[in-house]
């Protein structure tokens, strides 16, 4: 958070609007512009805004949903919640992301749409997706919640199809809390749009500014309280300006990442896909061998805490949290690869404001859990 973003806010505060407004609808056009997309709804959160995109498309109980294990449970938790049922296929363990040829071979008759994850700052292979839905006349919709600033092919993820964003804190820009939905289709824009606010058909700002209109608030179907505020949106407005470059700045710490652990054999790194893209380094991810060095992931991380590098879990896969084991439709081995990284993965710490000695301290800390493991060997 830099003085701009804090006087952003300061003059929204002092604006007499500080709910959805101007700044709001100023902060969804600019976003919109960035990635190329014709349309952008912005919400309370990434998890907000997958919510409105399953209601919004229909899914009916008893519908399927394809998608990836290897991410955050929110995104699973909307398919369950709005009755539908999610579908898991197993990841490359090398990229952590789903392929369009093991979806193929998930589909149903009741299939109904496919969710990958962009992961990490990377992109999945989108175009055998896109064939893939178009073929079978499935709903795609990516997850880009690690994606902001990401390209695909030169193409920034969130231009043509349907995306959501997040801006959590972590993310490589935030809004404190806070989603996007990007999409191309002005009729699920338009439900979307009504579903994050109670159903209106006209918001607050569509009502009473200058160049709405004086229509009675109608509700035309039921919604919900979803909607960003113009507080928000100015930290979007100041953060977006600066992403590409807070990312530039990320694969700079991630490139001294990548040589600083090539001395240390008890770890390896996510690998970048094969096919063209422009990686903006969210997360980064490495997996502990933990039958060479003799001790779980957790108790790892415990060592590194205890050496005041923090570290996260990036993540736990979605069919092992307590709900979904209990429901028995995902038992422990259904997902050999996502299972196995699950056990081993976590994240380095990794933002715009460490410095190259801060990278240094977290690689000397890995090496001394390491070489005091040993010694008790």
């Amino acid at each position: 958070m830099e003085d701009d973003d804090i006087q952003g806010v300061v003059a929204v505060l002092k604006s007499g609007w500080i709910t959805t407004g101007a700044t709001c609808a100023a902060f969804e056009q600019a976003f919109a512009a960035y990635v190329g997309a014709p349309y952008a709804c912005a919400l309370t959160s990434a998890t907000a805004g997958m919510h409105c995109v399953l209601l919004a498309l229909g899914l009916q109980p008893g519908d399927e949903v394809i998608t990836s294990s290897m991410t955050w449970v929110s995104t699973v938790n909307m398919i369950e919640i709005v009755g539908a049922k999610p579908v898991f296929v197993d990841i490359d363990p090398r990229t952590l992301m789903i392929s369009a040829a093991d979806v193929a071979r998930a589909i149903t008759p009741r299939t109904k749409a496919i969710i990958p994850v962009h992961f990490a700052g990377a992109p999945v292979d989108l175009d055998p997706f896109r064939v893939l839905a178009a073929q079978h006349q499935l709903c795609l919709i990516e997850d880009a919640a690690h994606a902001a600033g990401t390209e695909y092919k030169g193409q920034r993820i969130g231009g043509p199809g349907t995306s959501i964003f997040s801006f959590h804190p972590i993310k490589n820009m935030t809004t404190a809390e806070g989603g996007m939905v990007c999409t191309d289709d002005a009729t699920l824009f338009d439900r979307v749009k009504r579903l994050k606010f109670h159903g209106l058909a006209k918001d607050a700002w569509d009502r009473y500014s200058k160049n709405g209109t004086a229509a009675p608030m109608e509700v035309v179907e039921p919604g919900f309280k979803y909607n960003f505020t113009d507080l928000q949106a100015s930290l979007g407005l100041t953060q977006l300006v600066k992403l590409d470059k807070f990312n530039v700045r990320r694969a700079e710490l991630a490139g001294l990442y990548d040589v600083l652990l090539r001395e240390v054999p008890e770890l390896t790194t996510l690998q970048a896909p094969a096919w063209p893209h422009k990686h903006t380094r969210h997360l980064y991810v490495v997996f502990l061998d933990i039958d060479r060095v003799g001790m779980t992931r957790d108790d790892f991380l415990v060592a590194l805490k205890e050496r005041n590098i923090g570290t996260g879990v990036h993540f736990k896969a979605a069919h092992l949290h307590a709900y979904y084991q209990q429901t028995g439709r995902y038992p422990r081995g259904v997902l050999p690869q996502t299972e196995w990284v699950s056990d081993r993965l976590f994240s380095l710490p990794l933002f715009p404001k460490m410095t190259t000695d801060d990278v240094r301290d977290v690689v000397a800390a890995i090496k001394d859990v390491l070489a005091a493991q040993r010694s008790k060997a």
